[in-house]
């Protein structure tokens, strides 16, 4: 049994989004509006997680790199911001196709987003550095709480990344609605991330104790058993519903990009669900 902290729970969102937005940033496709909008949320979170520290009982250690945190944070969305004149190499690119593209069909030069290529571009170091000081403040947090040291720290790291990565591909792929041209690589890591994810937080949330536990009585969920059948219905639609969206990407139409992100918008009820149920329930 492990104690579960609100504060922990938000700064692990927080951080594990915060890692898998670097692994998108990095790939220098994804226009910088998508950044802002992702590092807004997360802050906002890490944010939460010190409210909730305080609202309630502080752990010093985890609040103070959580706000360490957020200050790496702020500074990588300032100078995202500062540098947005330059925009990002396969932004450029994906503009001069189209403009290309359109002039040569039609002879008319098509007016085009301006970007300074001589400007420095954001450097997606800059979120990797924000995701390992907010990594640590998760770690610190799952060391701090009740229970067994090693199992709070996998599933407070596995939970983090598996419903970030959930998360952040339901975000990318609304993201195709402001950039349409974009190729699908950045939407497949995701949802390939959250599919990889699904099985060690399954394992971890199974290690004892743990769901077995509930499943077999030994922990009273209150409900005559119902919720730990309403965890294995979540676990199983996770995977199925991950599966789904990854099958619906092979498709080359456009809809299919749109068809996997509503899938991964239901997968986020039942991955959170996944998660949260778990870890209320084996909750000292």
């Amino acid at each position: 049994m492990i104690e579960l902290e609100a504060a922990t729970l938000l700064v692990g969102w927080a951080a594990g989004g915060w890692l898998l937005l670097w692994v998108t940033t990095r790939r220098r496709e994804v226009g910088l509006g998508y950044g802002w909008l992702m590092r807004g949320i997360f802050l906002a979170l890490a944010a939460g997680s010190l409210v909730a520290a305080f609202a309630t009982e502080p752990t010093w250690s985890r609040d103070a790199v959580t706000l360490a945190f957020v200050v790496a944070g702020l500074v990588a969305s300032a100078v995202s911001v500062a540098r947005r004149p330059a925009g990002t190499r396969g932004r450029r690119a994906e503009v001069r196709r189209r403009s290309d593209r359109v002039a040569g069909m039609t002879g008319i030069d098509r007016a085009e987003t301006r970007f300074d290529a001589s400007a420095p571009e954001f450097p997606p170091v800059l979120d990797l550095v924000a995701a390992a000081v907010g990594l640590l403040a998760v770690l610190l947090g799952a060391v701090a709480a009740e229970g067994p040291a090693g199992l709070a720290v996998a599933r407070t790291l596995v939970g983090a990344m598996f419903t970030a990565a959930v998360l952040s591909a339901m975000l990318l792929g609304h993201w195709y609605l402001v950039q349409p041209g974009l190729a699908r690589g950045p939407l497949l890591q995701m949802v390939r991330a959250a599919g990889v994810l699904w099985l060690p937080e399954t394992i971890v949330m199974l290690w004892p104790t743990g769901m077995v536990s509930v499943l077999n009585g030994t922990i009273d969920d209150g409900y005559n058993g119902l919720l730990g059948w309403f965890w294995i219905g979540c676990t199983a639609m996770t995977l199925l519903l991950v599966a789904v969206a990854r099958a619906a990407l092979r498709e080359r139409e456009y809809s299919a990009v749109m068809a996997a992100t509503g899938l991964v918008y239901l997968a986020i009820v039942t991955a959170f669900g996944q998660d949260l149920v778990a870890r209320i329930l084996l909750t000292p």
